[in-house]
């Protein structure tokens, strides 16, 4: 066992890391492989693929993200900042590279290709280091008036989202959005302008309903059923209702044979039909315990900086987590966004573990001196 006077950098680590977060986060890790065996063998016969393909790639996947994951956990919050600005410009470009050189796959140009590589999503790493950079804008504005903080916050939002919409991702622009506007609401800005922005919010998803088709078709099927092709939405729910409160058992499933994306943004509705509704609610209540852990930590944080990265993070996580359920449950319009740790996907894997990385090392206890020594820099 590690001694709490071992001056070694994982001795450190050990006694300063919030452990009720990390072994949440370990658990869910653990989880999304158990449940990737469920929903992705189907999937990958269809395609004519081994049965664990998608199994084996998530583990190769999860190897890079633990590496990332201690690797930011390891940082100091200065070391954050510069991380997340580096990420933030390299993302950012890639993202405007994909309008150009990306891979368009049903309508949309979100990949990059990078030969033997694979490809990947950079709009995935976008948002972590955006939310790092707002948080960090919005806490200068409030310590330094004579540093445009605030104004730099306001700016980084259009020049994040703009690309998106233009590639066009409205999952992640509204994702981004709403936790931008949380930043902004714990940053302690006047009702009138958290009130404007709502109101220009809602101008904006109607302006998207009128000019967009895909966004229109989605919110029509959902309002109304009749009005489009509902197998996708329709074929989760049947999984909820076959699996009951106990599921039919591990391999027993059989809707999952005929749910598209099964193994991505519909693994929730397999885990239904196979682990039933007791397993589900043991999923959401490790996400609430992730995130409100989180918001008690920053809670009492002193540094700004570290408060409103924190719950930025925090607020990334959890309504990432809650669009993919209320997507499955038929709560709103049906949404391409993965379950955090759960689904597939590289990027989204290693984007998530870069995230939360920079949430257990901004939540790690340090000394007040130290503490107060970072809020100065």
């Amino acid at each position: 066992m590690t001694s709490r006077a071992e001056p070694s950098l994982s001795g450190r680590w050990w006694w300063s890391i919030d452990r009720l977060i990390l072994s949440t986060l370990v658990a869910l890790m653990v989880s999304g492989v158990v449940l990737l065996m469920a929903g992705s063998p189907p999937v990958a016969e269809r395609l004519g693929l081994s049965t664990f393909h998608f199994v084996n790639r998530q583990a190769v996947y999860l190897l890079a993200a633990l590496a990332v994951f201690l690797a930011t956990s390891l940082l100091t919050p200065r070391q954050v900042r510069r991380a997340a600005l580096i990420c933030y410009v390299v993302s950012l470009a890639a993202v405007i590279g994909t309008l150009y050189f990306g891979v368009e796959v049903k309508g949309a140009k979100r990949w990059l290709t990078l030969g033997p590589l694979g490809s990947i999503q950079p709009s995935e790493f976008l948002k972590p280091a955006f939310v790092v950079m707002a948080a960090w804008a919005f806490a200068e504005g409030g310590r330094r008036p004579d540093l445009p903080g605030t104004i730099i916050a306001f700016l980084l939002l259009p020049l994040t989202i703009v690309p998106l919409v233009m590639q066009p991702d409205f999952g992640q622009t509204v994702l981004v959005t709403l936790v931008w506007a949380g930043l902004f609401f714990v940053a302690g800005l006047h009702w009138f302008w958290v009130m404007g922005l709502g109101g220009l919010g809602a101008f904006g998803l109607l302006v998207a309903y009128q000019l967009v088709p895909h966004v229109r078709a989605r919110i029509e099927r959902f309002m109304d059923k009749g009005s489009g092709d509902t197998f996708q939405i329709d074929t989760a729910l049947e999984s909820f209702a076959q699996g009951g409160w106990l599921g039919k058992g591990p391999g027993e499933g059989t809707v999952k044979r005929i749910l598209p994306d099964a193994h991505t943004d519909f693994i929730f509705a397999v885990t239904a039909e196979e682990f039933g509704v007791v397993v589900c609610i043991a999923l959401v209540a490790l996400f609430a315990v992730i995130v409100l852990r989180a918001l008690f930590v920053a809670q009492r944080a002193e540094d700004p900086f570290a408060r409103l990265a924190v719950t930025g993070l925090a607020l990334l996580f959890g309504i990432q987590a809650a669009i993919n359920m209320m997507v499955n449950l038929h709560m709103m319009p049906a949404k391409g966004m993965t379950l955090p740790f759960i689904s597939y996907g590289g990027s989204s894997l290693i984007s998530l573990a870069l995230g939360t990385g920079f949430l257990l090392a901004l939540t790690r206890k340090r000394p007040r001196a130290e503490a107060l020594g970072e809020m100065g820099r």
